[in-house]
């Protein structure tokens, strides 16, 4: 369980990190597969050549059960609530980081989507609004330690409680992925830089109006994580005016972007 000063932290710094949230066996299995599927020789640095490889959602068993640790369902009761997040039934795709002195192509800042617009087949099309249909939270699951040199996501502290202000104005339907990024990026360039470091089985939690970035490998092995996002359950919704105050660390993020 989270502790209060953790969840604080999330709150005010829009991310927390779970240590050893997933065990070293699953996290082995998982990596196995993923060696195999990107195509490269985990012993041979001349089949590493691209410097990112994209790989598909992954369902398979330990990828299903690095998804549902007990330490994990602890945390998103505490952030999200209780009977408000659904099981996640794989891990989404992973961007694979190879070290590599070409760019990436993918490193800009952005805040997630997470519902779609006029095209499900276009992600540039997708929206977010206030209410964060869609998403409860954005997970990064490392599965190979990740030090400072081997393209941590990096994160705007604080910058979630920028995005409310922005959102608002937009209603339910929200603001297109490209729209948003084109006004949250500016209004969080102030915020100080953090990495998503950690080893090989942690898992930061993050909030779904989070400002962050990928960034070039100059490391010396690759980087192997999971960015998928925690949904709601059924039709539970975000709620910003509830009657009995009794509101969620995801949604005291929201209210106090904006104010209250």
């Amino acid at each position: 369980m989270l502790d209060d000063a953790q969840v604080e932290g999330f709150v005010r710094d829009g991310f927390v990190r779970i240590e050893e949230a997933v065990p070293p066996d699953l996290v082995a299995a998982c990596r196995e597969i993923l060696w195999r599927d990107t195509g490269a020789d985990p012993d041979d640095r001349s089949t590493w050549t691209n410097p990112v490889v994209r790989l598909g959602d992954y369902a398979q068993e330990p990828f299903r059960e690095a998804a549902n640790t007990p330490a994990l369902h602890s945390a998103f009761d505490r952030l999200v609530g209780a009977g408000r997040w659904a099981r996640r039934g794989s891990l989404g795709s992973f961007p694979v980081r190879f070290p590599s002195d070409d760019e990436p192509g993918d490193d800009g800042w952005h805040v997630e989507a997470s519902f779609p617009g006029d095209d499900p087949f276009d992600y540039m099309s997708y929206r977010a609004n206030l209410a964060s249909k869609g998403r409860r939270l954005l997970l990064l699951f490392l599965f190979s330690d990740v030090g400072t040199d081997d393209a941590p996501t990096r994160v705007r502290v604080g910058s979630h409680l920028d995005v409310p202000p922005i959102l608002e104005p937009a209603g339910d339907a929200g603001l297109a992925f490209m729209d948003l990024a084109e006004r949250a990026v500016p209004a969080s360039e102030h915020r100080p830089v953090a990495y998503a470091t950690g080893r090989a089985g942690d898992v930061y939690l993050c909030h779904p109006f989070l400002v962050h970035a990928a960034q070039p490998h100059h490391g010396t092995e690759p980087r192997f994580m999971a960015q998928p996002p925690l949904q709601p359950a059924g039709d539970a919704e975000l709620t910003l005016d509830r009657a009995d105050g009794a509101y969620t660390p995801v949604e005291v993020a929201i209210r106090r972007g904006l104010g209250r």
